[in-house]
């Protein structure tokens, strides 16, 4: 899968929790979430943002509010594509909770990520059926 399908498939996906997701679709959509992040938190420090200390001008606050809205939107595929990357390994999607669990929970939510997904079908069916 590259970049632009992963990017489209997740959206495409908004709220299905159902099928697979494999590795490439759960890391690039890691990847762009993170390149939109950092690109929005230096135009709020190129436009004299002090985020720490709240002196935002009025395009700091801009592109602060663009960030939240980006974070808004794609919480809920966020979680969908996270539970379709457990069932790709054969977990039930709600190991994706495992993260509230103080430091360790996070860890071992990063190992579940980069494990290989099963081969052939499981019990959540084909590899990558997402539509």
């Amino acid at each position: 899968m590259t970049f632009s399908q992963a990017i489209s498939s997740f959206y495409r996906n908004y709220a299905n929790f159902n099928g697979r997701a494999g590795r490439a679709a759960y890391w690039w959509v890691a990847l762009y979430t993170f390149i939109v992040t950092v690109v929005c938190y230096i135009l709020i420090m190129a436009c004299g943002g002090d985020i720490a200390n709240g002196q935002l001008g009025f395009w700091g606050w801009f592109w602060y509010a663009v960030l939240w809205v980006f974070g808004l939107i794609n919480i809920v595929p966020g979680l969908a594509l996270g539970w379709r990357r457990m069932h790709d390994i054969g977990k039930g999607g709600g190991w994706i909770f495992i993260t509230f669990v103080p430091l360790i929970g996070s860890i071992w939510f990063l190992v579940l990520t980069l494990t290989p997904g099963q081969p052939g079908p499981n019990r959540f069916g084909e590899p990558n059926n997402v539509r």
